[in-house]
Order: structure tokens, then C-alpha cells, then sequence
């Protein structure tokens, strides 16, 4: 079965007049200034977030924290030939209700498509996502700090499902892996790279935290991997309208963390620079005993996860979204149907 694949802009998209408004900041970038120059520091955040549903994303098996290991998982959880993905219809609606708090464009008609990649805990040696036609494009964010307002843009957000977990403390010498999460309904949100240092990129986190909280749409819970976060950093020379090369910082579960391994990272950079030498395009780790980063990989490009469209799933095609209300501190999304295929 083949997918076929047409130009993105000529799908229907939903949005809401509620929602219009402008970019907006009162603060300059900030600065941090060497011997050798000033650079500005350039952050973009990945934020997967749990969607609060009971079931997972594509299977009726049930959705528990700390539960004994792998006692929630069906045949499809654990990738037996045969079986066939089925969508949750909580999360689609939840993942709409976050995309319009987000002031975003919904698209009408969106797909699934397979990522490939290998983890032990990813027993498919796939991920079903959302890489070409999201489902929710073109938010925003509205950040208050202590000393400025700033509007952060929000790219997209992609419905797609969990990985298993690997447990490494349990033995010396092997790895278990527990596949309760497996098959979770995840939303990753991406933003833009429009922050321009450590402090706005944790009041963007916790701006997003009490938003998903408020609507019910996630839980939030950072220490339980709920809300989980993957941070983008390059530097650039103030007043710089070029980017540099970012590094990605993966799997950040503390706002504490994040903020931290951002100055570390931009640090690292600047003196890599200012010796004259490159900053390489790959993925690190953060060592919260000391607050470094350390290189876990290259960067992966598109090419390498050998995306195709998921052909056990029909396009995802919204019917009707007939109002979404904003009244007082609550959202309602009053009504909401849609269809596979």
C-alpha cells in the first residue's frame, strides 16, 4: 500500500481568529563577552510530552507509572509480526486541544510515517511519527520574565509513539529493558530557535509545563520522564544574522539541568571558536555530577532514519473541530470528530 505524498500547503489547515497576534520582545539578546569578542547565544527546545491519555497511542494496553515491568504490554507493544496499529482517539483530541492553546493552524488531513532507527527498547526497529505533514503547525508562546516579555514560535507538533526503557542499574553487566512505555502517545513540540540564553529557555519549559497541566492535556512530571526535553545550541557573534552549528543536548528532565547544560554548552563553543577550531554538529549528553556535556554521537541527518510513509495507517483526517472557547482561565474543546482514511 502506497501513501501518496501532495504538496503540504495545499491542505486544509484550522485556526481560530481568537489566536491572532504579533512577535513580539522588549529585550535585547544576551551578551557574553570574552577577551577575544561578544557572542550571542541561539537555543531552540524539543519538548516530548506524555499525552495524559489511559491507553497508549496505537494499542489498548493501559498507561501506569512504576508498574511492574512489562505487565503492560500487548503483541503490538512488542512488534509481533502481524499485528496492526489502531489510533487512540483521546490522544488525537488532546494533541488538537494542545495545538490550539498553542495558537497553532491544525491540519485537517495529516499522516504517519516510519522512522528507523535501532534502540534494544525499541522493539520494532521503528518509530511511527509525524515527519512530513504534523499535525499541528506554526504556535506560539508567550513568555513573561522578570525583566521582559518574548514570544517564542512554536514549528510544529508531531504525534508519534514512545520507546520502551533500558534499566542499566539492575546488573553489572546487562542491560533489562521494560516495554511498559512502549507504544506511549507522545506530542513533540518544537520551537523555534528564538531564545537567546539559559534563563528564557527554562521559563519556556515551565511556561509549557502549566500550560499542558492546565489544559490536561500532560501531566508535566519531569522526574517521572512525562515531559522530557531535548535542547538545540549554537553561538554567533553578536549582531550576527548567521546561525552557528548547533549541538543537541538530549534527554534533559530537570529545568535546573537544562538551564545548566545550556551554559555549559555555549560556553564550550565560544572557547572551541576562539581557538580557532569548529564546532561539530552532534548529539551530547548531560553529566549532572559535574554540569558538563559529553559527545554521545554525530548528528543523525534525515537520510539516515530512512523515513517512508507508514503504510498500516490511512491519512488522518480531521472532520470537524466546531468550537474551541477560551473562558476565563479554562479551555473547552466542545466538539471534535475525525476519521482514519
Amino acid at each position: 500500500m502506497m501513501l501518496r505524498r501532495t504538496n503540504p500547503s495545499t491542505h486544509r489547515l484550522l485556526r481560530f481568529p481568537l489566536f491572532t497576534g504579533r512577535h513580539f520582545s522588549t529585550a535585547k539578546p544576551t551578551v557574553i563577552k570574552t577577551g577575544n569578542g561578544s557572542w550571542e547565544v541561539v537555543v531552540g527546545i524539543e519538548c516530548h510530552a506524555q499525552i495524559a491519555s489511559q491507553q497508549k497511542l496505537f494499542s489498548t494496553s493501559p498507561l501506569r507509572f512504576a508498574e511492574t515491568p512489562n505487565s503492560h504490554v500487548s503483541a503490538f507493544d512488542a512488534a509481533f509480526p502481524g499485528c496492526l496499529p489502531v489510533i487512540n482517539k483521546k490522544c488525537v483530541e488532546l494533541a488538537v486541544k494542545t495545538g490550539l492553546a498553542l495558537k497553532g493552524r491544525i491540519h485537517l488531513r495529516s499522516f504517519f510515517d516510519r522512522k528507523h532507527y535501532f534502540y534494544s527498547d525499541l522493539p520494532a526497529g521503528f518509530q511511527i511519527t509525524q515527519q512530513f505533514l504534523p499535525l499541528v503547525v506554526e504556535g506560539k508562546l508567550k513568555l513573561e520574565l522578570p525583566t521582559h516579555s518574548k514570544e517564542v514560535s512554536i514549528h510544529h507538533i508531531r504525534l508519534e509513539q514512545d520507546s520502551g526503557k533500558s534499566l542499566h542499574e539492575s546488573h553489572p553487566l546487562y542491560s533489562y529493558v521494560d516495554l511498559n512505555r512502549a507504544g506511549a502517545a507522545l506530542m513533540e513540540i518544537v520551537s523555534n530557535p528564538d531564545m537567546r540564553s539559559s534563563e528564557e529557555a527554562g521559563c519556556y519549559v515551565r511556561t509549557l509545563q502549566s500550560l499542558l497541566r492546565h489544559l490536561g492535556t500532560c501531566d508535566g512530571n519531569m522526574d517521572e520522564g512525562s515531559l522530557r526535553c531535548d535542547v538545540n545550541v549554537s553561538v554567533m557573534k553578536e549582531g550576527s544574522k548567521q546561525f552557528g552549528t548547533r549541538c543537541e543536548i538530549k534527554n534533559l528532565n530537570s529545568i535546573r539541568y537544562l538551564e545548566k547544560a545550556i551554559d555549559y554548552e555555549a560556553k564550550r563553543q565560544i572557547q572551541l571558536l576562539e581557538r580557532g577550531e569548529k564546532v561539530s554538529q552532534e548529539t551530547r549528553g548531560y553529566n549532572a555530577s559535574n554540569s558538563t556535556t559529553f559527545r554521545l554521537r554525530s548528528k543523525e541527518e534525515d537520510v539516515d532514519y530512512r523515513y517512508f510513509p507508514e503504510p498500516d495507517l490511512p491519512p488522518l483526517v480531521i472532520e470537524s473541530v466546531s468550537q474551541f472557547d477560551y473562558i476565563g482561565s479554562s479551555f473547552f474543546l466542545k466538539l471534535f470528530f475525525f476519521r482514519v482514511g
